[in-house]
């Protein structure tokens, strides 16, 4: 949908917000840039190398390559084990962003073909990958399933969906867009889930709140092709620095918090459950996120936002998606600094008169 100047303008003038971190505003965001940043030239050296080494040694993984965008890391990585295997399909989950969000560039400009496999409303799980016959070049795996509201399989079934993989001899890629937040609802580290699969790709801009970027990571000799491939996409730009120095400086500051983000959302599903007209998705929540069906109207919705918004300086969300059902609406929260400042009584008396 558009974008509502008017809504963003109230946005600014909030003191508090629900969801994320408090530091979206630019003049935030840059001033998180140290003074002694190394700038990098067309991607190499400076602040670049520093974060793709510190990434590759954070995920366990031998290299990592810094992007401006996930749709440009996931096409490379993708194109790179589809040219190795001379295979074309990628199996993935039929909600995957690169089914939803990409406008078809897989089979548009690398004459893929995504195999959806499984139930759009649930969790992919080992078991739907029996219905799939031909040998992919890859499985693309999410965790955690963000529109499924933070989902995560079960850990057993994660590693005998990779053993499926191999066993066909297609690639196990990890849409780890939120990798982090999984970390915290495994209880694992990064790299113990990265250790599972070939390729991983992880956004720096979605729970940490870092500027737009992501790296992808895996081994040396694909990582060194996707850098190819970062190239004839257009994404190795003059100077990719600002994004690099903001995802380190994110990246150190806000991993070691996601436990306490999952606890914090975890905290917040058990004040609104009971509310009138509340749904809570998954509940309890398995990563530091989880979706909110709100039993109101679209209208409604954003009427009540724009008071909090204007009488309590309170930033809920610009704007909720429509469902089946005309009368219900559903939110995302995604937990952070800016959650955490508020107490639980401030969230649910927010999530009640959203819902109201």
């Amino acid at each position: 949908m558009p974008v509502d100047d008017d809504l963003l303008a109230l946005r600014a003038s909030c003191e508090r917000s629900l969801t994320g971190h408090a530091d979206w505003r630019p003049d935030a965001l840059l001033a998180g840039i140290p003074a002694g940043t190394r700038p990098d030239r067309y991607g190499d050296g400076g602040v670049v190398t520093e974060l793709e080494n510190e990434v590759a040694e954070v995920l366990g993984l031998p290299a990592a390559v810094y992007l401006p965008s996930g749709v440009m890391a996931q096409q490379a990585a993708l194109r790179v084990h589809a040219d190795r295997s001379g295979r074309r399909t990628v199996v993935c989950h039929p909600e995957s962003h690169l089914v939803s969000h990409e406008e078809q560039a897989f089979e548009r400009l690398h004459g893929m073909v995504l195999r959806p496999a499984g139930d759009r409303h649930g969790l992919l799980l080992r078991a739907d990958l029996d219905a799939v016959a031909e040998r992919p070049a890859a499985l693309l795996v999410e965790l955690p399933q963000r529109d499924l509201g933070g989902r995560l399989p079960p850990w057993a079934d994660l590693v005998e969906q990779v053993g499926w993989a191999r066993q066909r001899g297609a690639a196990a890629h990890l849409d780890g867009a939120r990798l982090w937040e999984a970390s915290a609802g495994y209880d694992r580290t990064p790299a113990e889930i990265a250790g599972l699969f070939d390729t991983v790709y992880v956004s720096f801009y979605k729970g940490l709140g870092a500027l737009a970027g992501c790296c992808l990571a895996g081994p040396e000799d694909v990582v060194a092709e996707v850098r190819e491939w970062r190239r004839r996409l257009g994404g190795t730009l003059f100077g990719m620095w600002p994004g690099a120095a903001s995802a380190l400086g994110c990246l150190r500051r806000r991993l070691p918090l996601m436990p306490a983000y999952l606890e914090r959302a975890r905290e917040v599903a058990a004040a609104v459950r009971d509310l009138p007209g509340v749904t809570v998705v998954p509940d309890p929540p398995q990563a530091p996120m989880l979706h909110l069906l709100l039993r109101t109207t679209p209208e409604r919705f954003t009427a009540t936002a724009r008071r909090l918004a204007t009488d309590e300086s309170l930033w809920t969300w610009a704007q909720a998606a429509r469902t089946g059902d005309p009368c219900t609406v559903r939110v995302e929260l995604a937990v952070g600094d800016a959650t955490l400042t508020l107490t639980v009584a401030e969230i649910r008396a927010a999530v009640a008169a959203l819902a109201g």
